[in-house]
């Protein structure tokens, strides 16, 4: 039996080798790009570790490789902080932001709480101001309404200083029914000779639909020496 073949041509031969070259060119950049393991010990009998290679003196003639200070050295350095992030800074500005609306909150609420509390057509206010130079020094203050005490406030040095500088405090706030009432307020502490001193003041008012302030004040009298106790209501 005759077996008949057919001859390769130029062409064929130059088609295989163009892929037996394409393979080998593609597997030696995968072998190229490809990245060394970790922690791999080098490679050959006179191969030497890094640490081994730094403690080795230079040839002569030539400089040292430099090597990483040791943690222990004068010349490590401490590494610098890290910058705080743009998120970190908005989560900040968000907490400020948080806190004041809280603040706000807390002021709408107490101004609320008022307002239900003491309406205004049963609403009494009383204030106290000082004008005092040297003949009174203020310690305490009793307030009765209708001859019920309604506070007994003791001062500190630091409010008594405020109430000379100008300041006014809202000594009480309460309801009151529309009619007729009476307040009486005495003040205690120190008059001239630094002596115990205690005086009264007393008014009658009417009270109206509407809100109801009055103002207990304390003032120098020139002529007589002493101070002077008033209660003013404010129309």
């Amino acid at each position: 039996m005759l077996h008949m073949t057919r001859a390769r041509s130029p062409t064929d031969d130059a088609l295989r080798r163009g892929a037996l070259l394409a393979a080998l060119l593609a597997s030696v950049l995968l072998a190229a790009l490809a990245p060394p393991a970790l922690g791999a010990p080098p490679a050959g009998p006179n191969a030497t570790t890094p640490a081994a290679a730094a403690g080795t003196a230079a040839p002569p003639g030539e400089t040292p490789a430099a090597t990483p200070a040791d943690a222990d050295s004068p010349l490590a350095t401490t590494p610098a902080a890290p910058e705080s992030s743009p998120d970190t800074r908005g989560l900040d500005q968000e907490i400020q932001d948080l806190k004041k609306d809280v603040v706000d909150l807390n002021k709408d609420l107490f101004i609320l709480e008022e307002e239900l509390l003491f309406p205004a057509n049963t609403q009494v206010a009383v204030f106290l101001s000082v004008d005092v130079g040297s003949f009174f020094a203020l310690d305490s203050v009793q307030l009765k309404l209708d001859r019920k005490e309604v506070i007994n406030y003791l001062y500190t040095p630091r409010e008594v200083e405020a109430l000379l500088k100008g300041g006014v405090q809202r000594l009480y706030l309460g309801n009151l029914k529309v009619g007729a009432h009476e307040l009486v307020a005495f003040f205690n502490g120190k008059g001239p000779n630094e002596r115990a001193y205690k005086r009264g003041a007393s008014l009658r008012f009417e009270k109206g639909v509407g809100a109801k302030y009055l103002e207990l004040k304390i003032d120098d009298r020139q002529r007589k020496l002493q101070p002077e106790f008033e209660i003013k209501d404010w129309e």
